[in-house]
């Protein structure tokens, strides 16, 4: 029993050792190519319906070497902040830690916790306090950056994240509910990190 057991264990590790590199692997043909082509067979005379992937743009191809410059998007659900701007470093407050971003970064899917973004392109560096949101690093040094709200560091005004502090510390501490509770918390960590973004 044992026996069979470690050898059913280490059956995952020898298949991902057999298996090929993605890069290796033939390319097949998409889903929405196979229903196309069946759309085209049952209803010839009539488009087939649109996707949400016909109205995205390809992703530009991962290039073999690494470039020199992060191209980053920056946006706001009113409004494009940046808009395939080539940055030398962004750093993101990620939930898990503060993340710098550099060309050549890894792929990766990062939500955004309260805190200050940071575009650093040479010796300037344009700071903006985000509530929340997410990231999306591609292979190819491209940064999508969407935030639920952004503020320039320099607009924050000290005193009434002071006085919000407290506000919300009182709300915390007379708060009869779970939602009361959740609500004055929210309010705690956006001041605290407006306020540490200020003072550090």
């Amino acid at each position: 029993m044992l026996r069979r057991a470690s050898g059913l264990l280490a059956w995952p590790i020898l298949a991902a050792m057999a298996r090929p590199f993605s890069t290796d692997l033939p390319a097949t043909q998409t889903a929405y190519a196979t229903f196309l082509e069946a759309w085209k067979k049952v209803i010839p005379n009539m488009d087939p319906p649109k996707t949400p992937l016909s109205f995205m743009m390809p992703c530009p191809p991962t290039a073999s070497s690494i470039p020199s410059k992060l191209t980053v998007n920056f946006v706001l659900p009113y409004n494009s902040e940046l808009a395939t701007y080539e940055v030398d470093m962004v750093m993101v407050p990620a939930t898990t830690r503060h993340m710098g971003v550099l060309p050549g970064h890894v792929a990766t899917i990062a939500g955004l916790k309260p805190g200050v973004l940071s575009v650093h392109e040479g010796s300037e560096v344009t700071k903006n306090f985000i509530s929340s949101g997410f990231v999306f690093i591609r292979a190819n040094s491209f940064a999508d950056i969407v935030a639920v709200e952004a503020v320039p560091l320099d607009r924050i005004d000290a005193i009434l994240v002071q006085k919000g502090l407290a506000e919300f510390t009182q709300k915390l501490s007379s708060a009869a509910t779970d939602l009361e509770k959740a609500e004055a918390q929210i309010g705690i960590d956006v001041h605290s990190a407006l306020n540490s973004a200020l003072t550090g």
